[in-house]
């Protein structure tokens, strides 16, 4: 695996899955642009992550100035808000983007439970988001097993895979070199983007899990071959 993107923008990153990965990214030396609906609340992130971070290399923009800043874009937003979002993202997206969509069509969102799953007409988020971005945008599905809390917690040793969904082998390979920069965290392809629809349900799943058990647990595939990229 390469050595992974210099830089990323993150779209939700005052949320808490959003907001772990720009001070993970942040700490081993990612430049991370946050974008926001409003600029002043993308800079605010900016100052909170940087509590975090004291040297990390952040700035904060308005969503469609900051998804054209970077050539990989995370998307973390709740589902109420994705069409929206992704459309209002796109007409500033251009061909070569990588756009790694780590959104959950939970029940939640339209205030049902989380531990249930909204249907989506094209099958998953990610396949929505696809079917909005750009031509030559690729996207792929990530990070939907990932808890939040022990991204945002330095001092917590991960150990876990992230399930990678998506339509071109490279592309994955490309989003794995970034998260994969994040120590304890192994990427694995798991297949074509149709298979969002079920990693997106694993959240669902594990915050049955973590209520159940008061944790915060991932997911480790076993029987893997030592390299997989």
């Amino acid at each position: 695996m390469s050595a992974g993107e210099s830089s990323v923008t993150i779209i939700g990153a005052s949320g808490a899955l959003g907001f772990g990965l720009a001070v993970r990214l942040s700490s081993v030396g990612v430049a991370v642009t946050v974008g926001s609906r409003e600029a002043s609340r993308a800079q605010e992130t900016v100052e909170r992550a940087s509590a975090v971070v004291p040297d990390g290399r952040l700035d904060g923009l308005e969503n469609a100035a900051a998804a054209a800043a970077n050539d990989v874009v995370i998307l973390s937003v709740p589902f109420a808000s994705h069409q929206a979002t992704v459309a209002h993202i796109a007409a500033s997206m251009r061909e070569g983007q990588l756009l790694i969509d780590a959104t959950v069509p939970l029940a939640s969102s339209v205030g049902g439970r989380p531990t249930r799953m909204l249907g989506v007409w094209q099958g998953s988020a990610a396949q929505q988001a696809q079917e909005l971005a750009p031509d030559g945008v690729a996207v792929v599905a990530a990070l939907h097993s990932v808890a939040a809390a022990t991204l945002t917690d330095l001092s917590h040793a991960l150990d876990e895979d992230v399930l990678l969904a998506g339509d071109r082998r490279e592309d994955k390979a490309r989003a794995a070199a970034l998260i994969g920069r994040i120590a304890g965290l192994r990427c694995v392809d798991v297949g074509r983007l149709e298979m969002a629809r079920i990693t997106e349900s694993l959240t669902a799943l594990l915050i049955s899990v973590n209520v159940r058990h008061k944790a915060h647990a991932g997911i480790r595939l076993t029987g893997l071959p030592d390299s997989l990229w």
